[in-house]
């Protein structure tokens, strides 16, 4: 038993994964009578729902009080162009939505009376800054994920001055939710066949369509910002064709990281990466491992797109100006998603608490989310971690362009990675 145990574990997730999707289907056709296989599905969405809340209090004040200070580098300019980019792809998610609207499919014995969507911009605001001052436990009881995150940016920074005793205790209470995590999402391909069968059996192979249109509208958008927002970015920065250095990042870091499915796996990679274009290893030896944490485009889109189709499904009429407010809190949500599989999935229930969406309902869009997964968060990674190496080069090119001085006897950065070097 242990040993089939640890043969099944060194399996890939993804191929896991897949392996639990197609048996979820072809259950889902042969037997839909057998209910009882749906169990799988609640019992790892509930998992979930239970630890979430308290993995992203912990991650976010952790990293927060473990952030250094008085660093002198190109880091302002790079932590400006990490959030710009969180920001411009979450923009990009919503013009996607509001272009190609997507829904979604839920259990049938999903309550949506206690759905109360609201009646505009002024309603969202003040809904967002009664959950900004939430009691923290309360916060953490209820899922108030807004509330969480506050409470975590406090403590986190007035924590900064605490002795290395606290901060460690903090780091390892993070590494143990952490780990929580890492053992629900092992049990993935088993929720995942109990909600693909629940799918199935209740509405048919139809319900897969939206499922592929979802994996459209998310992979489209994560184009458009490698090939269009990204070159901008980069061209405005550098002030010369953007593409060499857009594909080069592409190659050599979106293939590691889409495989690697983890930003902190993909760190010595686009380190090295740094290295071969000539980087400043004062910077990139900081802002790669930061970039890992805080640079998270992809998750900005997935979880903007995801919150927005469970508005949709709703009949939730979501304004522009609502939209912008999700995008800006996507942006800064998605900046916690890092180190944790799924982690931008489980930060999906901040931003629908925005529209009224409540959290059991909420947790289904993340059941969702996993079983798109597969190709998901694959390519969010790429996303992710392959901009971690072109915003620094983007801020060295800037700041190597203004202010050359600096620069004497260093060697000169490059645009591409030599042949010999590939």
């Amino acid at each position: 038993m242990k040993n089939a145990i640890k043969k099944w574990n060194s399996i890939s997730l993804v191929k896991r994964i897949i392996v639990g999707l197609i048996i979820g289907i072809i259950l889902g056709l042969t037997i839909p009578q057998a209910s009882g296989i749906s169990i799988l599905g609640d019992l790892f969405v509930g998992a979930l729902r239970g630890v979430a809340p308290i993995l992203v209090f912990f991650l976010v004040m952790s990293a927060l009080c473990h952030m250094g200070e008085g660093q002198k580098t190109n880091m302002k300019a790079i932590v400006v162009l990490y959030m710009l980019g969180n920001l411009l792809a979450a923009l990009v998610a919503v013009v996607a939505h509001y272009i190609f609207p997507v829904t979604l499919t839920f259990a049938e014995n999903t309550n949506t009376g206690d759905v109360t969507p609201p009646s505009g911009v002024v309603e969202v605001l003040t809904n967002l800054l009664m959950n900004l001052v939430d009691n923290p436990v309360n916060a953490i009881v209820n899922a108030n994920y807004i509330g969480i995150l506050a409470w975590a940016i406090i403590f986190g920074v007035a924590l900064k001055k605490a002795g290395p005793g606290t901060k460690k205790a903090l780091e390892d209470i993070s590494d143990a939710a952490s780990v929580a995590v890492q053992w629900v999402i092992s049990c993935a391909p088993f929720g995942i066949m109990g909600l693909i069968f629940t799918t199935i059996s209740e509405q048919g192979l139809g319900a897969l369509v939206e499922y592929g249109r979802l994996i459209v509208i998310l992979v489209g958008s994560m184009a458009v910002v490698a090939f269009v927002v990204n070159p901008l970015v980069t061209f405005v920065c550098t002030r010369r064709n953007p593409y060499p250095l857009v594909f080069t990042c592409l190659k050599e870091s979106f293939i590691t990281a889409f495989f690697t499915r983890s930003s902190a796996a993909n760190i010595p990679v686009n380190m090295e990466l740094c290295k071969k274009l000539n980087l400043d290893e004062d910077t990139y030896s900081i802002s790669i491992p930061l970039g890992a944490t805080v640079n998270m485009a992809g998750a900005a889109i997935t979880i903007s797109t995801m919150a927005l189709a469970a508005a949709t499904t709703l009949d939730i009429q979501v304004s522009f100006g609502s939209a912008l407010i999700m995008c800006v809190l996507a942006a800064a949500s998605a900046a916690g998603a890092s180190g944790v599989a799924g982690g931008s999935l489980l930060l999906i229930p901040l931003a629908c608490s925005l529209f009224g969406i409540p959290n059991d309902i909420a947790m289904q869009v993340v059941g969702v989310g996993f079983i798109i997964g597969v190709i998901q968060d694959s390519c969010e990674t790429g996303i992710n971690s392959s901009t971690d190496v072109l915003y620094t080069a983007c801020a060295e090119f800037r700041d190597r362009r203004l202010h050359p001085e600096d620069y004497t006897g260093k060697p000169e950065a490059r645009f591409t990675v030599p042949k010999n070097n590939a």
